[in-house]
């Protein structure tokens, strides 16, 4: 794996603007999620803030401070914005905040602007979500990420707009909850699956329909789809977008810093008309542009027939420019070594990787500790929610720091983020189902990754290498 460097955009290489936009996104993040001030105590979130944490700062109190909107975010319709950002806090119910909240933003954003229908969406979770619901949908997305980082993709997606940043983080953390419900997929894992009626999830993890091995040159993790293998009758489309939702969430457990995205390798190799299936494109397009919104590093179309060309003028119609910038076509292992090296590509493509796609099957007993774990689960989640607090508190602390405590408060973030990191780790074998990953080593424990494992060792069945945390090891 190359050392990758942190990219511009990042949480520990942002510019002094970028920061700027980071903190704006925060505070009315803060705010959405009821924990901006503690006088929302009738809220049903975990207490916002220590006793010495101070009140987040609001544009009324401080027009002249830094966390202030930029002016671009007070024009036009951003009033309505600039003013929920400034609206003191007060004691109130769920359901009149709920209500509260859907009256006080009145966002309003361009259609041509809004592809995937994310403002409908947001006043929809801001209607039927609490606060409270919208902060477990934020934190239950962030697992081992920065938290910064989760907001930085929204933002870098969005262009450093906020208001459309937020709007695009709060309908995903919608759809996350409860349009898909992302943690009962995985929750339920491939044991779950294989044990359906349906078998159509389970088919495409045995055939390999797609997988997950190597990075190429940048450290991105490289998922292979071998598109030959496709074929609609197989699975359901429901079916598929748990598969598609569950290989996206299974990659992001791979990420590790710096490296925050991945590389996607389409094999056309024996492609036909017989595996042409528009509905899972457009589907793993909106999952890219719209919910795992810069996640895709690269993208290689290789050995693409040439009746490929007329489908290709059509999906490309449908992406959005700065995803499409990111595909490529090649055509031989020499084309693909400028991305990946020739070591990193398996036989199968042409590459010295000695490795063949095989697929160890669930073991009984793997997913014990999701359900026969509950209490340690509990004790650990609340470890957790102690954690958040205290970032929540230093991130208001933060967002309020002159130019003398920013450095000082910016590292503490820093630090209770990486026990985030950890803590997750902790946490993991008793809220996510094993997967063939874990079965065959490439996740080891607490999250050691390690792709080439098979080189050195025979795969070891998780149920016999998992140490499950007591409650006498929770702090």
């Amino acid at each position: 794996m190359s050392s990758a460097s942190t990219l511009p955009g990042r949480p520990g290489n942002l510019t002094t603007e970028e920061e700027a936009k980071l903190k704006e996104l925060w505070l009315v993040t803060l705010k959405v999620f009821g924990v901006s001030s503690p006088a929302d105590s009738e809220s049903t979130s975990p207490p916002p803030a220590t006793p010495t944490a101070p009140a987040a700062l609001t544009v009324e109190e401080d027009p002249d401070s830094a966390i202030s909107l930029s002016p671009d975010s007070r024009k036009k319709s951003r009033k309505s914005f600039g003013r929920f950002l400034g609206r003191k806090s007060r004691p109130e119910k769920e359901t009149e905040k709920k209500e509260s909240l859907v009256q006080e933003i009145a966002i309003s954003v361009d259609a041509s602007d809004d592809k995937y229908g994310h403002t409908a969406d947001f006043r929809a979770a801001l209607a039927n979500q609490t606060p409270a619901e919208l902060r477990e949908a934020f934190w239950g997305m962030v697992k081992c990420d920065n938290p910064d980082g989760l907001l930085l993709r929204f933002l870098r997606a969005r262009k450093w707009d906020v208001e459309k940043a937020l709007v695009m983080m709060v309908a995903t953390m919608n759809w996350r909850s409860k349009e898909l419900n992302v943690q009962g997929i995985i929750e339920k894992g491939e044991g779950g699956y294989a044990a359906d009626a349906d078998q159509g999830f389970i088919k495409q993890l045995r055939m390999g329909k797609s997988f997950l091995h190597g990075c190429d040159k940048e450290g991105r993790p490289i998922c292979l789809v071998r598109v030959r293998l496709h074929k609609q009758a197989d699975q359901s489309e429901e079916a598929l977008e748990w598969y598609t939702v569950y290989i996206m969430e299974t990659a992001r457990l791979m990420l590790r810093d710096p490296v925050d995205t991945a590389a996607v390798v389409f094999d056309m190799t024996g492609f036909s008309m017989a595996n042409m299936d528009y509905a899972p494109v457009k589907y793993l397009i909106k999952c890219f542009e719209a919910h795992y919104p810069e996640s895709l590093g690269i993208c290689l179309v290789h050995k693409a027939p040439w009746i490929f060309q007329s489908i290709w003028s059509i999906i490309r119609g449908w992406l959005d420019p700065v995803v499409a910038s990111k595909i490529h076509f090649t055509k031989s292992i020499e084309d693909m070594e400028v991305f990946i090296p020739r070591s990193n590509i398996i036989k199968e493509l042409g590459g010295d990787d000695d490795w063949e796609y095989s697929y160890l099957e669930p073991i009984p007993g793997e997913d014990d500790p999701i359900t026969n774990g509950t209490s340690i689960r509990a004790q650990l989640q609340a470890k957790r929610d102690e954690q958040v607090i205290e970032y929540e508190a230093l991130t208001r602390t933060w967002i309020a720091a002159g130019a003398d405590d920013s450095e000082k408060v910016r590292n503490e973030r820093f630090g209770v983020a990486a026990l985030l990191r950890d803590g997750y780790w902790e946490m993991d074998p008793y809220m996510r189902a094993r997967t063939a990953y874990d079965r065959t080593g490439v996740l080891g424990v607490k999250g050691k990754l390690d792709f080439y494992s098979y080189k050195t060792n025979a795969p070891i069945p998780v149920a016999k290498k998992v140490v499950e945390t007591s409650a006498d090891d929770i702090d």
